[in-house]
């Protein structure tokens, strides 16, 4: 029997057509990969209030979940991850998030290598148009 895959909670947070990316940092896996703000989900905590805690704690940032993407499941060579994707916007006063973290625009998502785990999820993205999101509520 394989362990439990390792919960992992995503902000994808957008704003007028960016979306917050940062990079990976080195000696990490997946070093150098794009990424929306996120993490593990910690012991009695839901999906949901990771992603805000690990935005904040990356970023700067406070946010507000508005909907949800579908999950994913995914075999990494160093874990096996169930990723929760939840769609998010900026609360109170936009201030520059800390690096490596910046807006990227909605067309330039393109330009930047995401983990294999969070490709459809950007292809979905880029596709968006500024008025509907095919959220899951």
């Amino acid at each position: 029997m394989s362990e439990p895959a390792t919960q992992i909670a995503i902000a994808v947070v957008e704003r007028d057509g960016y979306f917050l990316v940062g990079e990976r940092p080195a000696g990490k896996p997946l070093a150098g990969d794009a990424e929306f703000p996120g993490g593990r989900v910690e012991a009695g905590e839901t999906p949901e209030v990771a992603a805000v805690r690990e935005c904040m704690e990356e970023t700067g940032l406070s946010i507000a979940i508005v909907g949800s993407y579908d999950d994913r499941l995914h075999e990494y060579a160093h874990d096996r991850l169930h990723l929760h994707f939840f769609a998010c916007r900026i609360v109170g006063a936009v201030e520059e998030p800390r690096k490596p973290f910046r807006w990227v625009s909605r067309r330039d998502l393109r330009m930047l290598k995401f983990p294999e785990a969070n490709r459809s999820l950007v292809r979905l993205l880029r596709a968006e148009n500024d008025s509907s999101y095919p959220l899951t509520e």
